[in-house]
């Protein structure tokens, strides 16, 4: 049997411990959930808690350092009970910490993000790019379902719910749905019922399928240092937004507010 490799978290590794997985494994993971409304069925923290496992069972597999995950998008579908950053301070916060890791010798960050919002995501992005190219560093900012199917990137839905039925099923409640045609206004769900259709083993599938393509990519970057892929990627993600900024307007602080509107107006 192969040895593992190591790893550890950030918060609770010795000093000599540290320096030692990130000389043999110079890979750190950034997990980056939300505090958000995701309706009354799902907790504020599912971005959080889906992202935490992504992130714990891909270092696990790649090795490396877990860093612990921060909480706070750019933006998100309105509620009052939302905590959110301001752009501005999200970009501050992105480059600081982009560029205190590329300093101390680690040559792969990856940015697990677990919040899909289009202006989060595109900060995420752009974030890694300016580390790309100020520090040299190779910076993996991706959410990880649009890795397995962008399909999966609902909102209070099928996969979410799943995916936390498979992590925390003591944290969903979907009596709270009732049994009445959900509206997006009122129950948070973009996507398909959760339901009649939500399912652990849905979940495990859609979790497992997740890490074994954060794995991949994690360990394709190590093995090529090549930062024309991540070009790539974030070229090909950018594209795949061009839809969605013709409709909805491409004011980053707008974007969202946009699309929540017309969806919830029936445009």
């Amino acid at each position: 049997m192969a040895e593992k490799p190591p790893w550890g978290r950030y918060n609770q590794l010795l000093p000599a411990q540290l320096a030692a997985i990130r000389a043999a494994i110079p890979v750190i993971y950034l997990p980056w959930g939300s505090l958000m409304w995701h309706g009354p069925h799902l907790p504020f923290g599912l971005d959080t808690l889906v992202i935490e496992a992504m992130a714990e069972r891909a270092v696990q597999r790649t090795g490396g350092v877990l860093l612990p995950t921060m909480n706070w998008a750019s933006d998100g579908i309105p509620h009052p009970d939302n905590l959110t950053f301001n752009p501005t301070t999200l970009n501050l916060v992105l480059d600081d910490l982009l560029g205190q890791l590329a300093a101390t010798g680690w040559r792969v960050i990856v940015v697990l993000n677990g919040h899909y919002g289009y202006s989060h995501d595109r900060f995420m992005m752009e974030a890694a790019q300016r580390a790309l190219h100020q520090h040299q560093v190779l910076v993996l900012a991706i959410t990880p379902l649009a890795l397995v199917d962008e399909a999966m990137l609902d909102h209070g839905g099928l996969w979410g719910t799943s995916l936390l039925l498979a992590l925390r099923p003591d944290l969903v409640d979907l009596a709270m749905l009732g049994d009445q045609p959900l509206q997006p206004g009122t129950s948070g769900v973009v996507g398909r019922d959760p339901r009649y259709t939500a399912a652990a083993t849905l979940g495990t599938s859609a979790l497992n399928l997740a890490v074994e393509r954060i794995v991949a990519a994690v360990q394709d970057l190590v093995k090529r240092n090549d930062p024309a892929q991540l070009t790539a990627l974030y070229e090909q993600r950018h594209e795949r937004y061009q839809a969605f900024l013709a409709r909805y307007g491409s004011d980053p602080a707008q974007v969202t507010a946009h699309w929540w509107a017309a969806l919830t107006q029936g445009e």
